[in-house]
């Protein structure tokens, strides 16, 4: 029986959830009754319900509620990736004030799918249950199909969405059959019955259990873009309007991480062992294979993609650690690259004007002697997609090898630094570009003080991790311990 009752949390548990979804259905009739400052308007009533939702969990937190017969839980695990979630979604919205995109950027709809989209990822991080985790997977990823192609006129953006749309198909039967795989070898899809039969005395079918946990893996890696399943990064990046894609490379990535952390502790020693040895050699692979590719990238929206799918690279090196510093480090690392990856395509959407975004690197050259203040925050961007201090990326590298050190990955951990030295070729090269070279041509930009404050709040968010780390990687560390 479905338990609406609030004797377990009844709907309080659901509030960030509902807050977001009714906040989305507000934006579409907005423009109905709004003539004049829509795209405002919309903006700020956006904003508004991600902060009303961001209130909510603050109730929320050390509550443990669930709703609906348990179906949805709000624990801090929950509550913490929440909290990511909303940071992206808040610099992101931030950067669709461009003037030079109400040619094909239609506001409303915008921030009503984002509001969705976060929908479906809550959906996804706050269940143990296999089938709801489905149900928000698909309300995300049908989100991000449409935001995908909302450059409707344009044929990149198209085929960016269609492109989308084909993979992720197959990516969610690769995920249902590894639900379908679970279901037939423990007679559940609630995670913790899954983990307490999982933890019996016998395990009857271990090989279904390990093929049921690499086919969800499959569904899961295709969000987050690792190896093999990464060549849809860079075309979609490219195609899809930039807001899109910094909301695509930092949310969607961290709520499909969380949802990788839920499952995969649900496994037994022994397909524990199987899992983190494969994870581990994909991380190798997908790291490897997304620097050696953004070396040679002359489009500043392609080399970030192959960048995003080298991190993805590193964050699996935390998650094949299987240990709960691995699993801290996992989630710190995701709120520093969304701080990070997100300021960087908000100085790509300022660099526009009437004739759109200029994504050539050669773009940037002298951009110190025009704008100082924008060069200075891509360089702190860069300096941290580099791991280099004092910055989050730093920390949060560190942090992430320390736990695949004390887990035993020594030979990762030197491969993964290496690919960070191989990474500094392209990092640092946009920063010689801006400081160290003179403009070819003078453009003239016409942007907003939206997206400039998205730039600014970026840069804050991506020093201050860097600067006072300890305090946040307690947080991280208390509260992984305890889902564990």
């Amino acid at each position: 029986m479905i338990d609406f009752g609030t004797g377990s949390g009844g709907l309080l548990a659901v509030a960030p959830i509902l807050t977001l979804a009714v906040t989305g259905f507000l934006v579409i009739v907005l423009e109905l009754f709004l003539r004049k400052h829509t795209n405002l308007a919309v903006i700020g009533v956006t904003l508004a319900g991600l902060a009303a939702a961001g209130a909510y969990s603050v109730m929320l937190w050390d509550q443990a509620l669930s709703a609906f017969g348990d179906l949805v839980i709000a624990d801090n695990f929950s509550i913490l990736v929440t909290f990511i979630l909303l940071v992206s979604a808040v610099l992101s919205t931030l950067l669709t004030f461009n003037r030079y995109e109400k040619s094909y950027l239609l506001f409303p709809e915008f921030c009503a799918i984002v509001l969705f989209a976060m929908v479906g990822m809550l959906l996804m991080i706050t269940s143990r249950h296999l089938l709801v985790i489905f149900l928000g997977l698909e309300t995300l990823s049908i989100s991000l199909y449409v935001l995908a192609g909302l450059k409707r006129t344009e044929a990149r953006s198209l085929e960016a969405g269609f492109k989308y749309f084909l993979l992720g198909a197959f990516a969610s039967a690769f995920l249902l059959y590894g639900i379908a795989f679970l279901f037939g070898a423990t007679g559940s899809l609630d995670l913790q019955a899954i983990a307490a039969v999982i933890q019996g005395s016998t395990v009857p079918h271990q090989p279904l259990i390990t093929l049921g946990a690499l086919l969800i893996l499959v569904g899961l890696g295709f969000k987050v873009a690792v190896f093999p399943f990464h060549p849809w990064a860079p075309d979609v990046y490219q195609g899809a309007p930039t807001p899109v894609a910094a909301f695509m490379s930092t949310a969607s990535k961290a709520a499909a991480f969380a949802v990788i952390l839920r499952v995969l502790w649900s496994a037994t020693d022994a397909t524990a062992s199987d899992l983190a040895t494969i994870l581990a050699v994909v991380a190798v692979v997908t790291m490897t294979i997304g620097n050696v590719t953004a070396l040679v990238q002359k489009n500043i929206k392609r080399m970030l993609a192959y960048s995003s799918v080298a991190h993805a690279g590193y964050i699996l090196v935390g998650v094949a650690s299987w240990n709960a510093a691995g699993a801290a480090s996992v989630v710190f690392y995701l709120l520093a690259y969304t701080f990070m990856n997100c300021g960087a395509f908000a100085v790509v959407a300022y660099l526009g004007d009437q004739q759109g975004e200029h994504l050539k690197l050669d773009d940037f050259r002298g951009l110190a002697f025009r704008l100082p203040w924008l060069a200075l925050a891509m360089a702190v961007f860069m300096f941290a997609l580099a791991g280099l201090p004092p910055t989050a990326g730093f920390v949060a590298k560190f942090y992430l090898l320390a736990a695949a050190v004390k887990a035993g990955y020594v030979p990762v951990v030197i491969l993964a630094v290496l690919n960070s030295v191989v990474s500094l070729y392209y990092y640092l090269g946009v920063v010689v570009l801006m400081f160290m070279k003179k403009e070819q041509t003078r453009l003239e930009l016409d942007s907003s003080y939206l997206v400039g404050s998205s730039v600014v709040l970026a840069a804050i968010g991506a020093l201050a991790l860097g600067l006072f780390p300890s305090r946040i990687i307690e947080f991280c560390e208390r509260v992984m311990s305890h889902v564990l």
